[in-house]
């Protein structure tokens, strides 16, 4: 994973200089995976260019394979502000975020799906409490902030595999499956990220969790979709989320 100068250890690591910017982060580095949306990805790009932060941002799309005329659309949005890699096939969400792990330079990393469900300009919330030094690892919770309500089963899903994570990591999360993950990247070296598809959500908070992290969680707004609208997580995904927080939990940590 190649890093880039963090600035003068001198630095107030939650300091922020006149102008507004961090003095100790110099670039934020945001990860987009995306398979076969087609409908959304050229508006999220859009919407991603329109917010205004105190941080640069490299922004990197990861296209998992798509299949439906997205490849076309990211040839055309692609520039010196995003930055375009492409799987030959598809791999899964965890494997696309794996692949922009490994190519970004920032200091801060966050996730930020293609689906329109999240809204780019939380991001100045979720980097607010690590600007103040408050946080390293920041969660935008869909449970308290304004939404669109989940499906039922959506809704019990989520807020079950919480509660598990909760009860084996002795944590408070509201919301472990959040899409917004915000990292300070220290926070990650050391760890490997093993997940192909949607378990990289319990896999990345399991390891942050063991490794005694806690995580701050802010409210984040939810337009959430379904299936007939292209959502494709289903409730085989669920299972194995509790799989891996279950194998994590008990798996030695690495060294």
């Amino acid at each position: 994973m190649t890093r880039i100068d963090q600035g003068s250890e001198e630095d107030d690591p939650g300091s922020v200089n006149g102008s507004g910017r961090s003095c100790r982060f110099s670039l934020l580095s945001v990860i987009v995976p995306v398979f076969d949306e087609l409908a959304t990805v050229g508006e999220i790009i859009r919407r991603i260019r329109a917010v205004d932060l105190p941080i640069p941002v490299e922004i990197i799309v990861v296209d998992d394979g798509s299949s439906d005329g997205t490849d076309k659309v990211l040839s055309a949005l692609s520039d010196s502000t995003v930055r375009v890699i492409r799987h030959p096939r598809n791999r899964g969400k965890g494997a696309a975020i794996r692949t922009g792990m490994d190519s970004m330079r920032g200091d801060l990393m966050l996730i930020q799906d293609a689906d329109l469900e999240y809204d780019p300009e939380d991001w100045k919330a979720l980097l607010d409490p690590v600007f103040r030094g408050k946080a390293q690892v920041v969660y935008g919770s869909r449970f308290t902030g304004p939404r669109k309500n989940m499906m039922p089963l959506h809704w019990i899903g989520n807020r079950f595999l919480s509660l598990v994570t909760n009860v084996l990591y002795s944590s408070t999360l509201s919301d472990m499956e959040t899409c917004y993950k915000l990292f300070d990247v220290k926070v990650l070296e050391g760890i490997t990220v093993e997940s192909e598809r949607f378990e990289f959500e319990p896999e990345i908070t399991a390891k942050v969790l063991r490794r005694g992290y806690r995580i701050y969680e802010v409210p984040v707004s939810y337009a959430g979709r379904e299936v007939h609208e292209g959502k494709k997580i289903t409730w085989r995904d669920g299972f194995v989320a509790l799989i891996t927080l279950v194998k994590y939990r008990f798996t030695p940590m690495e060294r």
